[in-house]
């Protein structure tokens, strides 16, 4: 037999992405870190958004680089034309849509998480742990028992997607991963208000099911599902040979912050044998607050519970959280099995509970790290105070338009969102497109950032609170200004 020989070492042929020089790429990270520090703390002194120039679109389309700029032209390029123009949610007076604002801390723990860069699948390492404790304690925040499942997800649009694949796999009479929704020997139903959140219908596309299993029922004057009418449809479907599957209760809707009476609910799923499912991306976090927790009476009873840390939490994008009481049905309507991913009886592979086969990534960054560290260095109370602080500011807010013969209130829910609109004390021909344009020119001008909604046929400026940077002379600053500008626009 010929001797072994070493291979020929090819010297300086093998690269690395790693810094030649540690100490510059230390330096420069020591620049970013205090770079960013410091626009979060000087954040107020700025318009909350400022449209993106011609320069800075033009900076960010360049061919592909085929040979490195550096580092230091890299984030260069970031403070120029990327930081000007963000979308301006850590801002004390952005209160649109439904977005979180972040803290410092938890920025600096989602640096720590992208230096470990685990794939939290579901090995037998520390990112796995921190996943475990986090889910329970939110097990524990939420009343669900202690075993159930649960799992990280991008936000509630994943997590309503991963809690209506439960509820469909448990309550389908067939093997519906085998043989496929087309197999279906009876059309499956599920029941939400008119206010569910559009990610609901996106998933039952995305399921199979299709928009025509989804029965939307008309709400009662505070926007909440009308039991009365959704009984009527279930007992419908049911006669007409569908078959009722799940129940989507809001937890909070995004237009007015409204919530389903979830223990009528609840009873209903039971009695009808429907999966009941939690929307809670708005609300839910709400059980922090001592004083807010009656509102969310009946969501421990949910089979599956969605509902996003990175908002009213204040953890960085991306942080949502799917529960799911029965931890058999969930593994059993997504899991998967291959040789690759089998578990071993030692080493890395030995964990047998693996993230990857309770949602649809076998891919997965490590996000419960920022929850984690936020959750332990802040404290559930007071995250707790900060919602109750948003919630008593809407009240403050609705006060204000109330008091003013220049506004109108059109809607005021029992948590954090408050839409109104400029009516003047003269007639205004056209009041929608007066107060859309007054919301444009809110935002453009950078004062603010409320977003927009239609409420029984009327044009909204809708204000949700999920700030802890927002102060009373910030929503004083509002009402001034959508009046200031109201009267412009009326011509008064």
């Amino acid at each position: 037999m010929p001797p072994v020989t070493q291979p020929e070492v090819l010297t300086g042929l093998e690269e690395t992405l790693d810094p030649e020089d540690w100490s510059a790429l230390r330096q420069l990270g020591h620049q970013m870190v205090d770079d960013m520090l410091e626009h979060l703390r000087t954040v107020r002194e700025r318009p909350v958004w400022q449209k993106p120039t011609k320069d800075a679109r033009a900076g960010l389309r360049e061919p592909l680089p085929r040979r490195g700029q550096g580092e230091e032209r890299a984030y260069a390029d970031f403070r120029a034309h990327v930081l000007p123009f963000a979308t301006g949610n850590i801002h004390p007076r952005f209160w649109g849509w439904v977005m979180g604002t972040g803290t410092p801390f938890t920025a600096l723990a989602e640096m720590l998480a992208a230096g470990l860069n685990p794939n939290v699948g579901g090995f037998d390492d520390g990112a796995s742990l921190v996943e475990d404790q986090v889910l329970d304690w939110f097990k524990e925040a939420m009343g669900l028992p202690t075993e159930a499942s649960g799992l990280f997800v991008s936000g509630g649009s994943m997590a309503n997607l991963v809690g209506l694949a439960v509820a469909r796999h448990a309550r389908a009479p067939f093997d519906v991963r085998k043989k496929g929704q087309g197999a279906a020997p009876q059309p499956m139903t599920v029941y939400a208000s008119s206010e569910v959140h559009s990610s609901v219908p996106k998933a039952l596309e995305l399921l199979g099911l299709g928009r025509d299993a989804l029965r939307l029922i008309a709400v009662d004057s505070e926007y909440r599902i009308d039991l009365a009418a959704l009984a009527r449809a279930i007992q419908e479907d049911r006669r007409a040979g569908a078959l009722p599957m799940a129940l989507v209760a809001n937890a909070g809707t995004v237009n007015t912050g409204a919530i389903d009476d979830l223990p009528a609910l609840a009873a209903l799923a039971r009695k009808e044998h429907l999966h009941f499912h939690v929307d809670g991306a708005v609300g839910a976090l709400a059980v922090l607050s001592p004083e807010l927790r009656p509102l969310l009476r009946g969501v421990e009873e949910a089979d599956s519970l969605a509902f996003d840390p990175h908002k009213w939490g204040h953890f960085p994008y991306e942080a949502g959280c799917v529960l799911v009481r029965d931890p058999q049905a969930h593994s059993a309507a997504l899991s998967t099995a291959a040789a690759y991913t089998a578990p071993l009886p030692g080493g890395l592979a030995s964990r047998h509970e693996r993230f990857a086969d309770r949602g649809p990534q076998l891919s997965r960054g490590f996000k419960a790290l920022k929850v984690w560290m936020g959750l332990k260095a802040a404290g559930t109370d007071r995250l707790g105070r900060l919602i109750r602080q948003n919630v008593d500011q809407a009240v403050h807010l609705a006060e204000l338009v109330d008091g003013n013969g220049d506004l109108e209130l059109l809607a005021r829910g029992p948590l954090n969102i408050v839409c109104f609109r400029y009516r003047g004390k003269k007639a205004v021909p056209d009041l929608d497109a007066l107060n859309r344009a007054v919301l444009v020119e809110l935002q453009e001008s950078g004062v603010a950032v409320p977003s927009g909604t239609v409420l029984g046929g009327r044009f909204a400026i809708r204000v949700c609170i999920n700030n802890h940077r927002t102060r009373r002379e910030d929503l004083q600053l509002l009402v001034d200004e959508v009046i200031r500008r109201g009267h412009a626009a009326a011509g008064a």
